[in-house]
C-alpha cells in the first residue's frame, strides 16, 4: 500500500493545481485520474470555445498563450498537458477509485489498479461525468446521446438537439453547418441567458430566418426509432428523426460524495457540507475542491474562480499538520 500525505481524486485543471500547490507546500501527493490529463476538457466538443479568456484559465501564475483571447479546447489541453509533464507531477492516469474508508489515521484507498493510504483527501471530480437525464421511453436508444463531440456524425442527417444552453447552441450551429437538419427542442421560452454572447444573437437569427427549427416551452416524452415526440402548448408534435443530442445539462457524482460520508443540502441543490475557508467537509481531513463545491449550481464555480481552493486547501493542511512528520 502506497503511502501519502494527501491524495487527489480527479486531474482536471483544480487537480492540478492542487498538486502543484502540494508539490510546493512539501507534501508527499498523488493524483488520481479515471482518465486522461484534464480528462473533462478530452470529452469537451471539438471545437469547444471557453466563455473566458486565456489569463483566467492559468494555474500557478503558468502563462496561457493563446491565439484568440478566448481560447479552444485543444490550446486548453495542451496548456494543462504542459504544465503536468514540465513539472512531473505525479498523476495516475486512467485509474478509478473504487472505495473510500476512512480511518484514525487517515484514508485507505482502493483504486481498480492500486491501493494507497493518505492522511488527507481533495475531491475535484467536477460535474462533467453525469448527464441530467429526461427520463423519458427511449432515452436509452443508440440514437440518443448526452455527449456531443463532431458535427461531421451528423452530417444530412435529422438532428434534434434537447436543451437551450452553450453546449445545446454550439452543436445546433455546427452540426447545421455541417449539413444536418437541426431542430431545438426548448424547455424554456427562450435560448438561455448565459450562451456566450457572440454565440446567442447567431443562434437567434439562424432561428429567426428559419434554418434551425425550434420549439419553445416544450417537453419530450418519447423518443423512437424514427421519431422523437414532445408536448408543446399547441400540442403533441411528433417529428421524423435520425439523431438526438439531449444537451440538458450534467451533475456531480452525488453518491460518491454520499459513500465518503460528505453531508448534502436536503433540497434539490444538493450543496456539499464544506468551511468555506478551508475547503474542509464535515468529514475531518476530507476537502472539497473546484465546480463540485457548488452542488447542482454547476454555474457557480469556474476554473478562473475556483482555483484559489488549491491554496486554501494547502495551507489548511499544513497548518493542520504542523508539528507532525509526514507519512512513510
Amino acid at each position: 500500500m502506497e503511502k501519502f500525505d494527501l491524495l487527489i481524486i480527479g486531474g482536471g485543471p483544480i487537480g492540478i493545481a492542487c498538486g502543484l500547490e502540494a508539490k510546493k507546500k512539501g507534501l508527499s501527493y498523488v493524483i488520481i485520474e479515471k482518465g486522461p490529463i484534464v480528462n473533462s476538457l478530452f470529452n469537451y466538443p471539438v471545437n469547444m470555445q471557453f466563455f473566458s479568456s486565456s489569463e483566467r484559465l492559468e494555474i500557478d501564475d503558468i502563462p496561457f498563450i493563446s491565439k484568440e483571447a478566448k481560447p479552444k479546447r485543444n490550446e486548453a489541453l495542451e496548456y494543462y498537458r504542459r504544465i503536468v509533464t514540465s513539472n512531473q507531477l505525479n498523476i495516475h492516469l486512467f485509474e478509478r477509485v473504487l472505495d473510500v474508508e476512512k480511518t484514525s489515521e487517515g484514508f485507505a484507498i482502493i483504486s481498480d489498479k492500486s491501493k494507497y493510504f493518505a492522511g488527507h483527501i481533495v475531491v475535484a471530480t467536477g460535474f462533467y461525468d453525469l448527464p441530467k437525464l429526461l427520463d423519458v421511453p427511449g432515452e436509452d436508444l443508440p440514437k440518443v446521446s448526452h455527449y456531443y463531440k463532431d458535427p461531421h456524425f451528423y452530417a444530412s442527417q435529422k438532428l434534434a438537439v434537447i436543451g437551450a444552453s452553450n453546449s445545446a447552441v454550439d452543436a445546433a450551429l455546427e452540426c447545421w453547418r455541417k449539413g444536418a437538419e437541426v431542430t431545438m427542442i426548448i424547455r424554456g421560452p427562450e435560448v438561455g441567458q448565459r450562451v456566450k454572447y457572440w454565440v446567442r444573437p447567431d443562434i437567434l437569427n439562424r432561428i429567426k430566418e428559419g434554418s434551425i427549427t425550434a420549439y419553445y416551452n416544450a417537453e419530450v416524452k418519447e423518443i423512437t426509432e424514427k421519431e422523437i415526440i414532445f408536448e408543446t402548448p399547441e400540442g403533441e408534435q411528433r417529428i421524423e428523426n435520425d439523431f438526438v443530442l439531449a444537451l440538458t445539462g450534467y451533475m456531480p457524482n452525488f453518491a460518491f460524495l454520499e459513500r465518503l460520508g460528505i453531508t448534502l443540502s436536503d433540497d434539490t441543490n444538493k450543496f456539499p457540507e464544506y468551511n468555506v475557508d478551508t475547503m474542509e467537509t464535515n468529514v475531518p481531513e476530507l476537502y472539497l475542491a473546484g465546480v463540485i463545491c457548488g452542488g447542482m449550481e454547476t454555474h457557480k464555480w469556474f476554473i478562473e474562480n475556483s482555483r484559489i481552493h488549491a491554496k486554501i486547501i494547502m495551507d489548511a493542511i499544513c497548518t493542520k499538520r504542523s508539528g507532525k512528520t509526514t507519512l512513510k
